[in-house]
């Protein structure tokens, strides 16, 4: 067994640090030969636990929905008074330098 951890012939596995899975390495090539996932952890721990957080889940959503539906009904007052912004800023602030256009660098 010792000659074959000196000889570096035949593959070898590391545990990946990012999944937790098995990697077998080829030293000669240097690449990943083969990947073993790592065993799947249980989400919930039972039926009742799973079936709360579904619950909560479509509150969070409901709620989600609620506030986008708000933000759309609100949407045309908060454009309008960004443009009536903008606008003033425009007016305070008169533009000095004028954009090149292609036919100016000639």
């Amino acid at each position: 067994m010792a000659d074959k951890m000196r000889s570096g012939t035949e593959p070898f596995d590391v545990s990946c640090p990012e999944c937790g899975g098995m990697l077998r390495i080829d030293p000669a090539t240097r690449a990943v030969i083969a990947h073993t996932p790592a065993p799947r952890k249980r989400t919930f721990e039972d039926f009742e636990t799973a079936a709360r957080a579904m619950r909560e889940g479509d509150e969070r959503k409901e709620s989600l929905f609620r506030q986008a539906v708000d933000a759309e009904k609100n949407k045309e007052d908060v454009m309008a008074k960004r443009f009536a912004e903008a606008l003033r800023k425009a007016k305070e602030s008169p533009v000095t330098d004028r954009p090149l256009r292609d036919f100016d660098l000639d």
